[in-house]
């Protein structure tokens, strides 16, 4: 969402309970990706922000998992930065589906903030520290309200006309979810 032609966001989250799921790794990068989105949930008036740190980027997932089960919106941080074997890919892969997977399952909007960089640079420079080119956690935050907003007025409007979609009551064993037209 950052540089030229970045949309404007309806990012007034004064009603909204947001859950920042932040990785371990990486302290100083994930400081700035935290501070960047505390920062933008507080100018969108988020009142009620909770932060959960988990050991890396590959446990993301299953915590934004738990998380989503009482909030509005998920804002999820991690980096992982290119080495010298496969594991970058494994672990961007399996945190990018694992994070799908939860939106989608959920319908909780999920704010992706997981910087994926082949060198610390990189990561330095979307961080939102002072001196970096972009704040990818306040971007994450920003979408994961915008997108609460919209997912909510699509509920509200569905309701409305006697087709509710999204979110049921959970199913043992797992997080509910209906889908539109399917008894």
């Amino acid at each position: 969402m950052s540089g030229a032609g970045a949309p404007q966001l309806n990012t007034d989250g004064s009603d909204l309970r947001v859950v920042i799921v932040a990785a371990s790794w990486h302290e100083q990068i994930m400081n700035g990706l935290i501070d960047g989105a505390a920062r933008a949930l507080e100018e969108a008036k988020v009142s009620s922000v909770d932060l959960v740190r988990v050991p890396g980027s590959f446990e993301l997932p299953v915590a934004a998992l738990h998380a989503a089960a009482s909030a509005d919106a998920v804002i999820a941080l991690g980096t992982v930065i290119r080495g010298g074997t496969p594991h970058f890919e494994y672990v961007c892969q399996a945190a990018t589906q694992g994070l799908t997977d939860v939106t989608l399952r959920t319908g909780i909007p999920i704010g992706f903030g997981l910087l994926t960089c082949d060198t610390e640079q990189q990561a330095l420079d979307r961080a939102g520290l002072a001196g970096s080119i972009e704040d990818k956690g306040a971007e994450a935050a920003e979408a994961a309200v915008a997108t609460a907003n919209v997912t909510r007025r699509l509920q509200e409007e569905a309701e409305s006309s006697g087709r509710p979609i999204g979110r049921s009551a959970p199913r043992a064993g797992g997080v509910g979810f209906r889908i539109a037209g399917v008894d």
